[in-house]
């Protein structure tokens, strides 16, 4: 109350915050889900509702946040430099610029993309001109009143846990009002602190993606369905599909321009039917070959293909084997497969992914959820000059990168390849439903799925912390009828198999994980990005039904495991 208070008393420049908190005078509920907390900064950077208060996304949460990296990065460099790019959700470009401004007020030169543009173009920038850090201004798939703030180091990843450590310890010695350095935008420009990005920096990404082509030819004849969404990805995904001969593009209408209300699919996310179904009306008219989505900030990519008269989504497991599979079959037809081929993946993603790369003489690499671990396996290559080792790198949460020119997940590279694979395989008389197929046929059917349980607000996060102690006192001997043989504690690094403890070599991380006497396993994992735990369910059959069948029985145990019965 004091702090809300303390906010009602200040002149805020965002007359938005001042009529909110206005409207929640004497609401002690809402006042304190705004002001219970700050809200986190971590590897992920910010994330959270939009609106007034410490626990909300605002100019004055945002300065804080840019205050802490910039104090982090002039104790370590005279002479800094970021880049900044941001997509298409509310207040996006304002946090932007804000964002530039408090860089330039602490000297640091601040590069800006003078429009939208996908998160992987932020990772590109950071590389492509040699800059300390960047932020990207996104909230990704999340519903509309969300936005976020991804902070990256000089090596386009995602920051490391260590530097996330020191730059929150900086936020939290800021005060949010009277801490942080600021300048308006225009002077930032003036006194040449903040600069545009060139049109040539997006070429040059551009050009990185069609480097990853896996066939040379043009994709004439392949007739595709794209939506953005309403985010960034329609300039740079018609332009590579365009670069790649496909000339059958149709743009579903009510999802083609940038809009952060996302009025036709409340959640943006491609994973989910109802964000496609204006692309799937769509598709019912013009009869593609592939329906291609891409999450507003263009870092996700989803499909579906017609099978048997519907339209089958294709799941985020599906495409990255699909993607592994095909990446690999068109390098041993090229004769270009490197010496000791690697693909990365996820704990939490499909186990099918290591007897396909196997198949192909492959190494099948493991690392926790985020696609910054990735980007680290990427770099480790690199600085060995083995970067060409590097085939493809994967998350079931539809993110894909074929190539080590950025460090992040990159829908506009998946788009390039899903497209082409479709091509490849349509040569054949084939889709891509009929090629995900044929590869259950060969090595078996593997069955996966999440399942979310939100947790809003302060006793939500007590709830989520509660589950996680509760499973780590007394790990369950059995799940859905099946034997627990072994279990993983990724935050106490310990793994035990047979009664046998080993250490885990991977980052720490609150993820437990059981696998089952039947060759099925179960994760549980709280959501780094959003207020919920995830249960990831895998089961591997003979059959599609009896590999659904193990998924049925491992989904009706989830509740039951968290304690919500």
């Amino acid at each position: 109350m004091t702090e809300y208070e303390r906010w009602l008393s200040q002149s805020l420049e965002d007359r938005d915050l001042t009529q909110e908190l206005e409207s929640v005078r004497g609401n002690e509920e809402e006042i304190n889900d705004r002001f219970y907390q700050d809200l986190a900064f971590g590897t992920a950077g910010l994330r959270g509702v939009i609106g007034a208060g410490t626990n909300r996304m605002n100019i004055y949460t945002v300065r804080k946040a840019t205050q802490g990296i910039a104090n982090y990065l002039n104790k370590h460099k005279t002479g800094a430099s970021v880049a900044i790019a941001y997509d298409s959700r509310i207040k996006s470009e304002l946090f932007a610029r804000e964002t530039a401004a408090v860089f330039a007020a602490n000297g640091i030169h601040a590069h800006v993309y003078p429009r939208l543009t996908p998160t992987p173009t932020l990772s590109f920038a950071v590389r492509y001109l040699k800059c300390d850090a960047g932020v990207c201004i996104t909230a990704s798939h999340n519903p509309a009143k969300y936005n976020g703030y991804k902070a990256y180091g000089s090596d386009g990843c995602q920051i490391t846990a260590e530097m996330a450590n020191d730059v929150s310890a900086e936020i939290a010695a800021t005060d949010i009002f009277e801490g942080v350095k600021h300048m308006s935008f225009d002077e930032g420009m003036k006194k040449g602190l903040i600069s545009w990005i060139p049109d040539k920096v997006m070429d040059e990404f551009l050009m990185a993606v069609k480097g990853q082509s896996m066939i040379d030819e043009p994709c004439t004849g392949l007739k595709v369905v794209y939506t953005p969404l309403n985010g960034t990805g329609l300039i740079p995904v018609t332009r590579i599909l365009d670069m790649i001969g496909v000339d059958e593009v149709s743009i579903v209408p009510e999802q083609e321009h940038p809009d952060g209300n996302f009025t036709t699919c409340p959640f943006p996310n491609p994973e989910i039917r109802e964000a496609l179904q204006k692309g799937l009306e769509l598709c019912e008219k013009v009869h593609p070959d592939l329906l291609l989505a891409t999450d507003p900030d263009a870092d996700r990519c989803g499909i579906a293909v017609k099978q048997n008269g519907e339209y089958r989504l294709m799941t985020g497991n599906e495409v990255g084997v699909l993607l592994l599979d095909f990446i690999a079959r068109r390098r041993k037809e090229r004769g270009d497969m490197p010496k000791n081929p690697i693909a990365v993946t996820t704990i939490v993603s499909t186990d099918m992914a290591t007897p396909v790369a196997e198949h192909y003489g492959i190494a099948c690499v493991r690392i926790l959820t985020g696609f910054k671990y990735i980007g680290d396996q990427i770099a480790l290559l690199e600085e060995k000059g083995e970067e060409d080792r590097f085939l493809l790198g994967f998350e079931e949460s539809y993110g894909y990168l074929s190539g080590g020119y950025v460090r992040d997940k990159d829908a506009v590279d998946a788009s390039m390849l899903i497209c082409q694979m479709a091509w490849y395989y349509k040569q054949k008389g084939m889709t891509l439903a009929d090629a995900m197929d044929a590869l259950y046929d060969q090595f078996g059917y593997y069955r996966n799925e999440v399942e979310n349980f939100a947790f809003e607000g302060e006793d939500g996060m007590k709830a989520m912390a509660s589950i996680m102690d509760s499973l780590r006192a007394k790990a369950p001997e059995e799940i859905a009828g099946w034997r627990v043989t072994g279990w993983s504690d990724y935050k106490t690094s310990v793994r035990c198999d047979g009664g046998k403890e080993s250490p885990i070599t991977l980052p720490k991380s609150n993820v437990l994980e059981y696998r089952l006497d039947n060759g099925s396993k179960l994760i549980v994992r709280p959501s780094g990005t959003e207020p919920k735990i995830k249960v990831y369910l895998s089961g591997k059959g003979k059959t599609d039904a009896e590999s659904r069948d193990v998924i049925s029985r491992l989904r009706a145990q989830t509740k039951p495991l968290l304690g919500m019965q």
